[in-house]
């Protein structure tokens, strides 16, 4: 039984976490674009797209891999106060 914890555990972790933006009134366009190049290191154009879905549809998946590092690109991007989240994808 423990082993099937650990291993359950195991692929928990394993699983890709969604970093997710969401749209809001106070940030400027270009500020958005900005800080997704600064923060993960995004070109312009890649940037810019994902700002433009932030902005169009009210949310855009930025980003998604290992949980630890989910975490702290949530934590960063709410340094520079933008709204965004994390999720497990199934």
């Amino acid at each position: 039984m423990a082993t099937e914890t650990q291993t359950k555990k195991n692929t928990q972790l394993a699983m890709p976490w969604t970093v997710i933006v969401y749209d809001d009134p106070v940030n400027l366009m270009q500020y958005v674009t900005t800080i997704f190049k600064k923060v993960f290191g995004y070109s312009d154009e890649k940037a810019t797209a994902l700002m433009m879905q932030v902005h169009q549809k009210g949310r855009s998946l930025v980003w998604s891999g290992e949980k630890e590092k989910a975490e702290f690109y949530v934590q960063q991007l709410h340094s520079y106060q933008l709204n965004a989240s994390m999720e497990k994808e199934d």
